[in-house]
């Protein structure tokens, strides 16, 4: 056990012991969830001031000392201000809305007003949008926009080699990586440095760091979260905002807060008529009982290693995760298996022109931008200073030729008849939702990850990103011989999130595997 793993083992169980022997009256940040937070404002107990307090005092105790996480960016400077502002809000009429003192981590890829927008970049450092659609939205519900985290540069990868914040670590195990792109968030939720957060995925982004810090994650039907003010939103049909908690609830309400038409994004008017009332409506501890789940076992990705030493440490969970489906009630149809889904993956295309537009669309959303093109940004003093492979990101983009115009072709013909294929499956077999392992392996070491000959054991199950129209969420479903935590991804129809979370949720009430890591306990704190 190393030095840094020692002392937070050492500071846990000293600060554990005394907090113990606080009153009972003190309300705990750690593992906390919307409704417990709600209920202490109701009872007296809490106000939004003494929350954000208690987040930013943790924030403060372990980002950048103790284990030393490095997954916030940047703070609003404000916080406390709006929790106070909300406090007088409670006082004189109640709740301002849903969300109401909940505070709120975003992944640094769309746009909070009061804090800049660095995508993780050395190039951003001082961009500072207006709201994103969403980030209004929460503060309309009542939200605290508390921070933003780190991620893979540009939103690609692990949230590590960031020349602007480093690396940052997992706190189940310090020195391995905490995934990406949304790692910042997948680090702040699991070590409660916030409620809930808002990650984004274009490929695993939300999954991947879901899965490893035990949280649950949801990557929404593409349509049903607007992305103006995200970098890498329209015209991309494929990347998407989505929420990450620590619990399917906490997922759940905040979700309903996420989602609705915006003009902006024509790609919302697709969801028009898919919105429940509440999805928390669809939660039932008896969701599984009767539901027909398929069990996919084909390997995804071009680098699969099912032979690998982490990949059979995280088999032997799944095995154990089946036979929990199977004791909730659900009937388990093990194998199935997508014809031809190995042929169509390996058919995935670049988008030509579209990532070009999409960065002019997000820089055109703010008015006092110092950059009006993806040229300007090319231009910056500050762009000798990225990696070869994210530099290429703002390049002018080639030409397009017949060439590449009938690649593109053939991956939209690709993607169309293997949604057809997925949802054939699904009819044959009258399931509700597939099953497979959120992530196939373990959390890789940082130090091998920054290697530049560092083979991944393996891709991410990225075939819900791959077909765009079509929902997913992973749920904590236990941890591995190393105890490192794993998870289990249920795949749905398209729009079919209500009825994700209330597999998801039947599974976690029979399991409740989810537990928080031990390099950044409680903190000892003087009663509210």
């Amino acid at each position: 056990m190393n030095l840094r793993v020692r002392l937070a083992t050492f500071l846990y169980f000293g600060l554990l012991s005394v907090t113990l022997t606080a009153s009972a009256q003190q309300f705990q940040p750690v593992e906390t969830t919307i409704d417990k937070i709600h209920a202490a404002y109701k009872s007296g107990k809490l106000t939004s001031h003494e929350l954000v307090q208690d987040y930013l005092d943790r924030i403060k105790a372990y980002d950048q000392q103790g284990p030393a996480l490095n997954c916030i960016i940047s703070l609003n400077p404000n916080a406390l201000q709006e929790a106070d502002k909300l406090d007088a809000a409670f006082k004189k009429s109640g709740f301002v809305g849903p969300l109401h003192g909940i505070p709120v981590v975003m992944k640094d890829q769309a746009d909070a007003a009061g804090m800049p927008t660095t995508l993780g970049s050395v190039l951003f450092k001082n961009y500072r949008p207006p709201d994103s659609f969403v980030a209004a939205r929460l503060r309309k519900a009542g939200a605290i926009i508390l921070g933003k985290t780190t991620l893979g540069e540009f939103g690609a990868g692990d949230a590590l080699g960031s020349e602007l914040f480093g690396d940052t670590h997992n706190p189940y195990d310090l020195e391995r990586t905490v995934g990406g792109s949304s790692g910042g968030n997948g680090a702040c939720l699991a070590a409660s440095f916030a409620t809930v957060g808002v990650g984004e995925e274009g490929v695993a982004s939300i999954r991947r760091p879901s899965t490893w810090n035990g949280l649950v994650g949801m990557r929404p039907t593409s349509g049903l979260v607007s992305r103006t003010g995200m970098f890498h939103g329209w015209p991309d049909t494929v990347q998407t905002l989505g929420p990450m908690a620590r619990t399917v609830t906490d997922l759940a309400e905040l979700l309903d807060v996420m989602v609705g038409y915006d003009p902006e994004d024509p790609l919302t008017a697709m969801a028009v008529g898919h919105i429940p009332r509440t999805y928390t409506a669809s939660l039932d501890k008896n969701g599984l009982k009767g539901a027909r789940i398929g069990i996919l076992r084909q390997p995804f990705g071009d680098t699969p290693d099912p032979d690998g030493e982490d990949n059979k440490k995280v088999d032997v969970v799944f095995e154990k995760n089946i036979a929990e489906l199977k004791a909730a009630g659900a009937v388990i149809i093990d194998p199935v298996a997508i014809p031809n889904l190995k042929e169509a993956l390996a058919k995935r295309s670049d988008k030509m022109t579209i990532d070009d537009e999409t960065q002019r669309v997000w820089l055109a959303h703010n008015p006092n931008s110092p950059f009006q093109s993806p040229e300007d940004v090319a231009a910056s003093p500050d762009y000798s200073k990225l990696p070869p492979g994210k530099a290429s990101e703002w390049k002018k983009p080639k030409e397009a030729t017949a060439e590449t115009y009938a690649a593109f072709n053939q991956y939209l013909k690709t993607r169309e008849d293997l949604e057809i294929s997925f949802l054939k499956v699904m009819a044959d077999n009258r399931l509700d939702a597939f099953v497979y392992k959120s992530i196939e392996y373990q959390p890789p070491l940082i130090k091998d990850e920054l290697t530049p000959k560092f083979r991944s054991p393996g891709r991410v199950p990225s075939l819900n990103t791959f077909l765009g129209y079509v929902s997913a969420m992973t749920v904590p479903s236990g941890f591995t011989s190393d105890d490192l935590p794993v998870g289990i991804t249920f795949l749905g129809r398209p729009y079919a999130e209500p009825t994700l979370l209330k597999l998801a949720y039947a599974y976690e009430q029979a399991t409740h595997h989810r537990k928080p890591p031990k390099t950044t306990p409680p903190l000892p704190s003087i009663s509210h």
